[in-house]
Formats: C-alpha cells, sequence, structure tokens
C-alpha cells in the first residue's frame, strides 16, 4: 500500500501539471498509456485478460473510472494537498459498503471517527476560500465512488488475477475517455506527453500495489493508509506548483487523517 500511495502522488502531480487540459482527456491518456503496461506485463506473467466475472469487472472499472474523473476535477480546480485530503474519506465509503455488501464487521465507535473526518472535511472548506462547495461535493463524489470501486476489488479478491482487475479498470477508462474526447479534445504539447506518460506509468504501478493490497486486507482498513498521500501533496503542492497552507488548513487535515488513523486503530 505504501508503494501505491507513492506511485499515485507522483500520478497526482503529473494531472495537476496538464491541468489546461480537459479533464476526460486526461482520464483517457491515463488510462491508455496504463492499459499498455497491463497488457505487456500480462503477456510477461502469462495470464489471460479476459477474467472469468466479467460483470463484476466491468462493474469496477465503471465505479473507477467516474471516481477518476471527479478527482482529476478536484485537483485541477483545488489546492492539491487539499484535493487529496478530500479523497481520503473514502474508507468511509468503503467500510460502509464493506459492511453492506461483504459482511465486514464494524465497531460502533467507528461512527464517532467517521464524523470527525468530516469534520475536518467541513472546517477544511471553512478555512480556504479557494475551496468551492461544488468541487467539495466533487471531491466526497470521487470518494464515493472510489469506495464502491474498493469493495468490487475486494470481492473479486481470490477469483481474478490482480493484473486482470487492473487491466478492467484501463480498459473501461480508455473506452469511457475515448468516448467523451470525440466531442472535446485539445492536443497537448511539448512536456504534456511526458507528463501524461508519467500518469500512466505511475497509475498502472499504483494500481497494481493498490489490488495488492485490498485483496490481501480488509477494505475499509487497508485504503485507509492513503492518507501518507498527505505528504506528498503538501510537497508537491509547495515545490512545484507555489501552494500554500495555513494553520487553518493543516489543522482541518489534521482531523479527517486522525479520524481515518483511528478508524484503523478499531479496526486493528
Amino acid at each position: 500500500m505504501f508503494w501505491a500511495v507513492v506511485f499515485f502522488s507522483i500520478m497526482n502531480a503529473t494531472i495537476k501539471g496538464v491541468e489546461d487540459l480537459p479533464t476526460m482527456e486526461i482520464v483517457f491518456f491515463r488510462c491508455v498509456f496504463s492499459i499498455l503496461f497491463s497488457v505487456l506485463w500480462l503477456r510477461h506473467v502469462k495470464v489471460p485478460c479476459k477474467g472469468t466475472h466479467t460483470l463484476l469487472l466491468v462493474g469496477r472499472g465503471l465505479a473507477g473510472t467516474t471516481a477518476l474523473y471527479f478527482f482529476f476535477v478536484s485537483i485541477q480546480n483545488m489546492p492539491l494537498a487539499s484535493a487529496v485530503t478530500i479523497g481520503y474519506t473514502s474508507p468511509i465509503f468503503t467500510a460502509l459498503l464493506a459492511v453492506l455488501f461483504l459482511k465486514e464487521k464494524m465497531r460502533p465507535v467507528q461512527w464517532l471517527f467517521f464524523g470527525l473526518s468530516f469534520m475536518g472535511v467541513a472546517a477544511l472548506k471553512g478555512f480556504d476560500e479557494r475551496i468551492s462547495w461544488l468541487y467539495l461535493g466533487l471531491g466526497l463524489l470521487a470518494a464515493a465512488m472510489s469506495g464502491v470501486a474498493y469493495v468490487l476489488v475486494r470481492s473479486l479478491s481470490g477469483k481474478e488475477h490482480p493484473l486482470v482487475v487492473v487491466f478492467y479498470f484501463q480498459l473501461v477508462g480508455t473506452v469511457v475517455g475515448g468516448i467523451f474526447c470525440l466531442f472535446e479534445f485539445k492536443m497537448p504539447h511539448g512536456w504534456d506527453w511526458l507528463l501524461l506518460l508519467a500518469t500512466g506509468a505511475c497509475a498502472h504501478f499504483g494500481q497494481v500495489y493498490l489490488t495488492l493490497a485490498l485483496q490481501g486486507e480488509k477494505a475499509g482498513v487497508i485504503s485507509s493508509l492513503n492518507f501518507l498521500g498527505a505528504i506528498f501533496a503538501t510537497v508537491f503542492g509547495i515545490l512545484f506548483f507555489n501552494e500554500h497552507l495555513t494553520l487553518g488548513n493543516v489543522l482541518a487535515m489534521l482531523l479527517v487523517i486522525a479520524g481515518v488513523l483511528l478508524n484503523i486503530w478499531a479496526n486493528a
């Protein structure tokens, strides 16, 4: 999970670097480059691409693509660290859905910890005028759809090879993104191509490690470790995008992270 966070953090920074491109176009390139890595890797390990649980695989791909789109929108329209932190609410949705559909257990005290995280999200909006209610809502929607995707990945544990799960995600993202590109497309130039290639490569390796992690541990627990990305997002935002954090921002982010960490403790 640590390596998944590292790769996804680099991916987030590259997305911020091409924020002048349409969001669904970035989703398309992210997936089309990543699918090339997936196919080559599947051929290397001699695993068929098709899989056997097509409906679940496609559903995971659709949920992941939707989450990806709204998350990219939030990255493009708010400070990087804030967008990433709002994404940390995904374990809340993951845990709730895992209880409903995977019959995983959740202790009553976890509701308090979830509430603490949401208080942090609300405080993040209150302390930062750069965050609008619209993009805050889209960030939370991305987190909810990530929760759906994580639970579907967990349900495929032991049924599909992790690379097949990753392949279907990239396949659905490429198809959906490609359809949108038919109606809205802006030709990348210069460094855009390198950043898009880096986005796809980092997304692929991050997704492989994430899938392995989700299939090896409780969905609500392992996805909570995403909080490590806040450190990377903060550093990247300061170094490359001239972003700044106020004391209020930091306190709000700590509330979100505290709720997530306490959730891990409750599941230990």
